[in-house]
């Protein structure tokens, strides 16, 4: 297992860690430690980037982080050419901070525009310029000024955002916490993690935010799409 650090401090930008996996491949080399502060690939958000520094101060680029074969472990990808430290070394991971942080700001951004627009959710992505949503709306046309100003009023409004963990079961005797229709949260581990804006959203979700909405910054609603008969997707950038 990984100790996920940043499941409860997203502003972890480093931290020290011990190997306890390296996997050479034709593609990569990936190293797993007993903790990181790196997020994984998953529920529509990159894999972190950074570096990962030898105890000899060599220092290697971490090009791509996703979870590991093993339930609960994180890989941390080197380039395949990359000479991996020993399984049992301690080494040093830092973020590319400036992009993780784009991450936070833009998935909180993509929580308050689920408020916005009250439909279920059939698809979403953040990177660190843009972040989209897909929402299953037959028949009803959205606003793009509109959705833009309400939305810029919740980041100003400067609300706290923060997380808890539920039950599976209290997961279960509330459904309508789950927005996301394709994509259930998972179960089985016996507790989710839910994202809270205070008086605005709750919903399960394992992926890193800001602590209160007005660090956001100004968002824009870029473009709007009908993808489908049901599906329309509202795309947002950051107006900085």
């Amino acid at each position: 297992m990984t100790e996920a650090l940043f499941r409860d401090d997203a502003y972890l930008a480093d931290c020290t860690a011990i190997v306890t996996a390296v996997t050479r491949t034709d593609t990569g080399t990936t190293v797993e430690c007993d903790r990181t502060v790196f997020y994984a690939l998953g529920g529509g958000q990159p894999g972190d980037t950074g570096t990962l520094t030898r105890a000899d101060g060599r220092r290697l680029a971490i090009l791509d982080t996703r979870k590991g074969e093993t339930p609960g472990t994180i890989q941390h990808w080197l380039a395949a050419d990359a000479e991996p430290p020993a399984v049992g070394e301690r080494v040093h991971l830092a973020l590319d901070w400036t992009r993780r942080h784009r991450h936070m700001r833009m998935h909180t951004a993509l929580h308050l525009l689920s408020a916005v627009i009250p439909a279920g959710v059939t698809g979403g992505s953040v990177s660190a310029d843009k972040g989209r949503l897909d929402f299953d709306l037959p028949d009803q046309r959205l606003d793009k000024a509109d959705i833009e100003a309400r939305l810029n009023a919740l980041i100003a409004g400067d609300h706290a955002v923060g997380t808890r963990w539920i039950s599976d079961a209290e997961l279960d005797a509330q459904p309508e916490l789950v927005k996301t229709l394709s994509v259930q949260p998972p179960r089985g581990q016996g507790r989710v993690r839910l994202v809270g804006i205070a008086g605005i959203d709750l919903q399960p979700c394992g992926g890193t935010h800001v602590a209160r909405t007005g660090e956001i910054g100004r968002i824009l609603v870029t473009k709007i799409e009908k993808k489908s008969t049901h599906n329309r997707r509202v795309i947002l950038g950051f107006a900085d």
